[in-house]
């Protein structure tokens, strides 16, 4: 069973910073992709960035240009830088991954708060 712990998240004030690990236990196959979605209080989840094995991202278009994601494949790990946040970043944010193609399998973190003052 492969288990994904989020870390880093915390409070900033708009314009801040924070960056946000997520370590995955166990073996995970490959090809497959790592990635970080969040949920606002009564909104929907949603996509901000994720990472193929292969080294290709992809982000959400309100994150393009402030957010950056990374992996680690070494240490079944997958970082977000966040930059310039702002109120609305606001959300909790999960880990997961899953196969390249299809959802035959699929795991998620236990999520990180990350709120942002304005």
């Amino acid at each position: 069973q492969v288990q994904l712990v989020e870390s880093g998240g915390g409070l900033v004030q708009a314009g801040g910073s924070l960056s946000l690990s997520c370590a995955a236990s166990g073996s995970i196959s490959r090809p497959n992709v790592m990635g970080w979605y969040r949920q606002a209080p009564g909104k929907q989840r949603e996509l901000v960035a994720h990472m193929t094995s292969g080294g290709n991202p992809h982000y959400a278009d309100s994150v393009k240009g402030r957010f950056t994601i990374s992996r680690d494949n070494a240490k079944n790990m997958v970082f977000l830088q966040m930059n310039s946040l702002k109120p609305e970043d606001t959300a909790v944010y999960s880990c997961n991954t899953h196969p390249l193609n299809g959802y035959s399998w699929s795991y998620w973190g236990q999520g990180t708060q990350v709120t942002v003052s304005s």
